[in-house]
């Protein structure tokens, strides 16, 4: 089993810092809000983000997908009256001369492999697109 761990610290009224291996990120956990820092709905589609151009670098070469760049636009929905996020769509983008076929197996593969996304996934719809660019 993997095991994955993180500290987080409360540093004043606006923001945290959180910690893992040799990083360190000031995250947004103030009332106001700050606009230096990424609140936690936002660490979540950046996480999701992350697993998503990971898993472009794991499996492009073994089908075949020559690509030069990527680029996730993620939007989460919530609703007004709850706490939580309904739902989540994204858009990806890679820069590749690949076919859209080859692209939607790429995507296939996203969502049967990737950690953060199925685990997303089990609790908020998520949908989005694959596009060459």
């Amino acid at each position: 089993m993997l095991t994955f761990q993180v500290s987080a610290s409360r540093i004043d009224a606006s923001g945290s810092v959180v910690r893992s291996k040799q990083a360190e990120l000031v995250i947004d956990t103030g009332i106001a809000g700050r606009l230096d820092a990424l609140n936690p709905v936002e660490l979540l589609l950046a996480a999701l983000s992350a697993c998503m151009i990971k898993g472009i670098e794991r499996v492009a070469g073994a089908l075949g997908i020559e690509y030069d760049s990527v680029d996730v636009s993620l939007t989460a929905h919530r609703p007004d009256d709850e706490a939580r996020i309904e739902a989540i769509t994204y858009e990806l983008r890679i820069g590749t001369a690949a076919g859209q076929d080859k692209l939607d197996l790429l995507h296939k593969n996203l969502m049967k492999f990737g950690t953060i996304y199925n685990t997303v996934k089990a609790g908020t719809s998520l949908t989005g697109t694959v596009t060459a660019r």
